[in-house]
């Protein structure tokens, strides 16, 4: 059934907790920039108790007037949530464990210590008028009853939804499912999909919990994130579109443009086979997939390149066949007898094994004007 889906993108945020990633202030103003131009209807912006250039990139952020709504990360402490007061920001994260082993090792606490930091930092949030998601930090690991009273509690606080983490990447798209309509139909609270991709599972156990009435989603730029990264932006929105029926009405055609920058931003190489945004997305070498793209593309792509920043690439190689070979002379105004389109085609494939790769377009006219040369030397 088609619904909205509120996409949270974190690129600011969890996207820089990668692991040697740090943008420059400019650059997160740029990202920002693009984000809400792309459509994304909340940006969490970072974390402002660091304070220094990350508290004041946060208030240039909440400056620029975007239509998103900007969100600050916080623990469970109320100092943290007075900067993000400080910075004008219009709605908070506020975040601490739930499962035990993040409880007795990581914070040395217990249950109801959590519970008790949590509701005071709820609160103080709500008393200052803000959006408020209650994040439950390694939920994937946390005992079901103990998150159900967690979330709760929250939402008795005043807790707009729950963030779902799913910390260390642990879920898988079967068990998400169950949790997430569980938890909903338990507490009947807003909840947000924050899926880690450790099992490479990020994309798919948010769109699980999206079909189980997860009403967030969050998501970073091509799923930059702690260690393997989280659910990327253009994939999840993508597959609501496509697999869901759930257009969002994003300019979806920026999502190139906006994976180049943020890949260079974070010194991060965007590769190849990117879902969504890779360049081999709508690349053709196989000669038979190549030839049904050619007489029509539906045949090997579910979207238009166009639809996301891209070309279709008619990839000259190996595996190539004379449709390819047709095609790609036919581009420089030159039709080739079927006898000649095989003849360059067997040189063709003898050139990429030498090579060991698919061939310039420069290297086919080569391979062509050699093939002229010696016909004319044979004629």
């Amino acid at each position: 059934m088609k619904r909205h889906v509120t996409i949270v993108d974190t690129t600011l945020r969890d996207g820089e907790q990668t692991a040697g990633v740090v943008f420059a202030n400019r650059e997160k103003l740029r990202i920002a920039k693009m984000l809400d131009e792309v459509g994304v209807h909340q940006i969490e912006a970072g974390i402002p108790v660091m304070g220094g250039d990350e508290k004041q990139v946060i208030k240039d952020i909440v400056d620029l007037g975007l239509r998103a709504s900007i969100m600050g990360w916080n623990r469970a402490v109320v100092s943290d949530i007075q900067h993000s007061l400080d910075c004008g920001v219009d709605a908070v994260a506020i975040s601490i464990s739930t499962s035990d082993i993040h409880i007795e090792h990581k914070l040395q606490s217990t249950r109801e210590r959590v519970l008790t930091d949590m509701v005071k930092a709820v609160e103080f949030a709500k008393k200052h008028g803000k959006y408020v998601s209650v994040n439950a930090e390694d939920a994937s690991r946390s005992d079901m009853d103990f998150l159900i009273r967690f979330a709760t509690e929250g939402k008795n606080a005043g807790a707009d939804r729950l963030r779902y983490c799913d910390t260390v990447g642990t879920m898988d798209p079967f068990n998400t499912y169950e949790r997430i309509k569980y938890l909903i139909e338990t507490v009947g609270i807003d909840v947000e999909m924050h899926m880690h991709n450790d099992f490479g599972m990020a994309a798919a156990n948010t769109f699980a919990g999206i079909k189980a009435g997860a009403t967030h989603a969050g998501v970073t730029v091509i799923g930059l994130g702690e260690r393997a990264g989280n659910a990327a932006l253009e994939e999840v929105v993508m597959a609501l579109k496509y697999l869901m029926n759930t257009d969002l009405e994003f300019r979806t055609e920026m999502f190139r443009e906006l994976a180049e920058y943020v890949a260079r931003a974070a010194g991060r190489p965007l590769h190849v086979s990117k879902a969504i945004v890779g360049s081999n997305m709508f690349a053709h070498e196989s000669g038979i997939h190549a030839d049904g793209a050619l007489k029509n593309p539906l045949t090997y792509e579910v979207f238009q390149p166009e639809e996301v920043g891209l070309e279709r690439q008619i990839v000259i190689g190996k595996h190539s066949g004379t449709a390819s070979i047709k095609a790609k002379f036919a581009e420089y105004g030159v039709v080739l007898s079927d006898a000649d389109a095989e003849e360059l085609l067997r040189r063709v494939r003898a050139t990429a094994v030498e090579l060991k790769r698919s061939l310039f377009d420069k290297e086919v006219v080569y391979i062509y004007e050699d093939f002229l040369g010696k016909k004319r030397v044979a004629g």
